[in-house]
């Protein structure tokens, strides 16, 4: 049996990937950085080997990949910036030398030159890789559903879904779930897909349509209010937001899905529904 080490493990991406390959029953080494935590110990609970590493120590990096047959790689801007998330990869790419395949979780576009602070960071990783010439696969997910997850206690609340693009423009989006799914396929048949780059996306509901979709499942009217991306924060969320507004997402959403309908492509609406029986 091939083993597939996944970093971030207990994160949000790197955690649906090792659902998808349990539920697979695939072997699985999960990489952390706190292997005492709760989420590290429900996954040693599940028949998982769990292994403390920090994506900057690249001794422990190897170590965590002695012996695995392909490696789910994760990195984040969201702590440290973008130039953390640079180092990050550079780190894993530098203990990854002997890894027989390596998948990449990026972002779709990353490789448009968007000037978004965290997809040009995402792009400086996956120049390296293939600069480097080791076995890879490249995944660029779109916007998460789950990224409203937290926000619909006030939606329900106050009946307005808020989103900084216009109200008629498609956003591509998908679940964890799906992202997990097309990692695993990926992780588990890496001849197939060595040296592509896919964007991947379940469905490109415009806000109306999720505000519909909202209103229907919550049992209340639903509104989409487009907000001004320039009143955002933070530079990073604000370039993206623009960028959106003006071109979207890339992801070939029609041959993706014809190729891989087993991934089970969740409508927002199916994955709304989700959600929502388990609250």
């Amino acid at each position: 049996m091939s083993l597939h080490t996944v970093l971030g493990a207990t994160g949000a991406r790197g955690g649906a990937v090792v659902t998808a390959l349990l539920e697979t029953g695939q072997a699985v080494r999960a990489v952390t950085r706190h292997a005492t935590s709760a989420r590290a110990q429900a996954l040693s609970a599940a028949g998982v080997e769990v292994v403390e590493a920090d994506l900057l120590d690249q001794a422990a990096l190897r170590a965590a990949f002695v012996g695995t047959d392909t490696v789910f790689a994760v990195t984040t801007p969201f702590e440290s910036g973008p130039q953390a998330e640079i180092d990050q990869g550079m780190s894993i790419l530098a203990a990854a030398g002997d890894v027989p395949h390596l998948v990449f979780s990026s972002v779709s576009d990353a490789d448009r030159r968007t000037g978004i602070p965290h997809f040009e960071s995402k792009a400086v990783v996956e120049a390296a890789l293939r600069d480097s010439g080791r076995p890879h696969t490249v995944i660029g997910p779109t916007y998460f559903y789950d990224n409203i997850a937290g926000s619909l206690d006030e939606i329900r609340t106050t009946g307005r879904l808020e989103l900084p693009i216009p109200t008629t423009t498609p956003l591509q989006q998908l679940s964890r779930r799906d992202l997990g799914r097309f990692a695993a396929a990926v992780l588990t048949d890496p001849s197939t897909f060595d040296g592509r780059r896919v964007d991947i996306a379940s469905d490109n509901p415009t806000p109306d349509e999720m505000a519909a979709t909202l209103g229907a499942a919550l049992g209340r009217d639903v509104t989409a209010v487009a907000t001004d991306p320039s009143e955002l924060g933070s530079d990073d969320m604000r370039a993206m937001f623009t960028y959106l507004g003006d071109h979207g997402y890339s992801a070939d959403m029609a041959t993706l899905h014809a190729a891989h309908p087993g991934i089970g492509w969740q409508t927002f609406g199916e994955w709304l529904d989700g959600v929502i029986s388990t609250r």
